[in-house]
């Protein structure tokens, strides 16, 4: 499977959507941002499913650790998000499910919601995100000078972020 991807990665972006034709160097640098993420997404949801995670889940449970071990209400969850657009709601519905997060009522302000981790939660935690950090070593095969003007043309090209 990831010999597959390997090559599968390697293509061009002409070769990966059949098409060579782009308005220009810019309209193709975009198309080639959103294949590159959704190709990025995609592998570390496959890792992921061998822990019953989805990308968001994981998201969640990353932005959870990051205050740990103080909880987080739902706002300030979403707001950390990578996505959006994500329903934070549901998706500690399911965690809770999975008894990897628990929910009380806030103790400065009752009517509130919060969220914090539990031990099988930051276990699951820790184990995927070695596999995940594993998987990003060995498909992302650009150096930390690379990596450093990527992230600088990245944040350039959202300038407009709102």
């Amino acid at each position: 499977m990831y010999i597959h991807v390997y090559l599968h990665y390697q293509m061009k972006l002409e070769q990966a959507i059949q098409s060579n034709k782009f308005r220009n160097e810019v309209q193709k640098a975009g198309l080639n941002i959103l294949y590159t993420a959704w190709w990025l997404k995609t592998m570390t949801c496959k890792e992921l499913k061998d822990f019953g995670l989805t990308h968001e889940q994981f998201n969640v449970l990353r932005i959870l650790k990051g205050k740990h071990p103080n909880q987080m209400c739902v706002k300030d969850i979403a707001s950390r998000m990578i996505e959006k657009n994500s329903n934070v709601p549901r998706i500690i519905d399911r965690l809770e499910d999975k008894k990897l997060v628990r929910r009380s009522q806030g103790e400065e302000d009752g009517r509130q919601t919060v969220i914090e981790l539990t031990q099988t939660g930051i276990n699951i935690l820790a184990t995927s995100t070695i596999k995940v950090n594993e998987l990003y070593d060995k498909l992302l095969t650009i150096n930390n000078n690379e990596a450093a003007t990527l992230n600088a043309l990245l944040e350039k090209v959202r300038e407009k972020e709102d």
